[in-house]
């Protein structure tokens, strides 16, 4: 069996995709709540948006199964969830998004 998949080689990946409207990528935005890489080598993506109803929900979902299959070796397949429970606020943000964004 391949090599299980790491889960900071995830989180790397997961640093290449931006929320098309915002110049920060989802893991600086704090738009994960959990990644999990399971015993099978797949990976679980319980995820947000910055807002219910965002038109590029999908579009940012693809892109998420996308980075991870691509730049992770030893990944079999990608289940990403959104869920809006709890509601995404700024101050999930790193301090790094948050002085880009003019929150500091």
């Amino acid at each position: 069996m391949a090599e299980k998949p790491k889960l900071e080689d995830i989180i790397n990946a997961l640093k290449n995709v931006y929320d098309p409207e915002i110049p920060v990528n989802i893991v600086d935005l704090g738009l994960l709540y959990d990644v999990q890489v399971r015993d099978d080598n797949s990976v679980y993506v319980k995820m947000t948006l910055t807002a219910p109803g965002c038109p590029i929900g999908a579009f940012i979902t693809e892109q998420v199964k996308e980075a991870i299959t691509t730049l992770v070796e030893g990944v079999k397949d990608v289940q990403v969830e959104l869920t809006f429970d709890p509601p995404w606020t700024p101050d999930r943000m790193s301090e790094e998004a948050k002085a880009m964004l003019g929150f500091v």
